[in-house]
């Protein structure tokens, strides 16, 4: 099912021409409206739809805004999100911006066409320049991250589990296991996803009086391959950790990988714990011990808040944050016990 911006661009006429020769209201030249009338047939445009969202201006779609399609991190949250946009009669169109700052921004700006009449956005830094693209698109907004600002009336919401405390009780978790050489597999520290995550790791070695070493941060990219060639050259000039933090399921299970080629086995010489607790910590050889971060939660939440800003015409800001907790499997194992 094709709609008008489609017609547009394949025509060459602006949107609005495409809506007055469709619609009759208006003046079309005669040229203009056949080419408009063929390229909506061969379309296959459908006059119904398209009408109503015109006349309402209500698309009943929205837009759901993600970092890496190969991730199973968002299967959860877009299965939340549909589960209750269906009740509502809504669809999702999935933009995928491969972690870019730019292709969020172009995400964004599409709202100002009112092509969705919203979007649930995650994005690993919610910068001034990202937040005032989401203030001038003046469309209802909801992020899956913090994002400080102490209007009362805005046009987005935050729905969230905090990065800091997930880390933190991940790191001491594995204290608690008699670890006291833990390196830390983050992201991009520069970015505000990966300064909480961070921050919650030298908070729990801080509170377990545990020296800071920046040479135990390693940081890479979210993935499975990124956390494989990370820990190989963190091995490579450096002596194996005790125990590993994680900061999702894709790098920890790229980082067993590496483990295991430098002949260490997990649990026994080197403990792994994860955030995501995706179906991959199943999957894995031991199951692996991992934060929950409530991906499912995350999208119902998102959802129903989008939900009241459209239905219910709610124009205030909400915030929502949900709670980490750690699912134990086999990837973690006393000290003690590994030497």
């Amino acid at each position: 099912m094709s709609n008008i911006y489609q017609i547009a661009e394949k025509t060459g006429l602006s949107p609005s021409t495409v809506a007055r020769a469709l619609s009759g209201n208006g003046y079309c030249s005669r040229k203009s409206r056949e080419i408009v009338l063929a390229a909506a047939k061969e379309l296959h445009y459908s006059p119904v739809a398209a009408a109503k969202t015109l006349k309402s201006k209500i698309t009943n779609k929205i837009m759901i805004c993600i970092p890496d399609i190969c991730n199973p991190y968002y299967f959860k949250m877009i299965d939340g999100i549909n589960q209750v946009l269906e009740r509502y009669g809504y669809y999702t169109i999935l933009s995928y911006t491969n972690r870019k700052p730019e292709k969020e921004l172009q995400a964004i700006a599409s709202l100002r066409e009112r092509i969705t009449d919203g979007m649930i956005i995650v994005s690993f830094d919610f910068n001034e320049k990202i937040m005032d693209a989401i203030r001038e698109s003046e469309m209802p907004v909801i992020l899956t991250n913090l994002y400080e600002s102490y209007a009362y009336e805005e046009n987005f919401d935050c729905v969230y589990v905090d990065h800091t405390k997930a880390i933190y009780i991940a790191t001491t978790y594995c204290m608690r296991k008699g670890h006291r050489r833990i390196a830390f597999l983050v992201g991009n520290t520069q970015e505000q996803t990966g300064k909480e995550r961070l921050l919650g790791y030298r908070k729990a070695l801080d509170h377990a009086k545990i020296p800071f070493e920046p040479g135990m941060v390693i940081e890479a990219d979210y993935t499975k391959e990124g956390g494989k060639q990370k820990m190989q050259e963190f091995l490579r000039k450096s002596e194996a950790p005790s125990a590993i933090v994680a900061c999702n399921d894709l790098m920890g299970i790229g980082c067993m990988d590496a483990l295991r080629e430098h002949g260490l086995r997990v649990p026994e010489d080197v403990s792994i714990i994860t955030l995501d607790n995706t179906d991959y910590c199943t999957c894995a050889y031991p199951k692996l011990t991992s934060v929950d971060m409530m991906q499912e939660q995350i999208g119902q939440n998102a959802a129903t808040m989008i939900m009241e800003r459209i239905k219910d015409g709610r124009n205030y800001k909400k915030i929502t944050v949900l709670e980490p907790r750690i699912v134990e499997r086999d990837s973690v194992i006393s000290f003690k016990n590994t030497h």
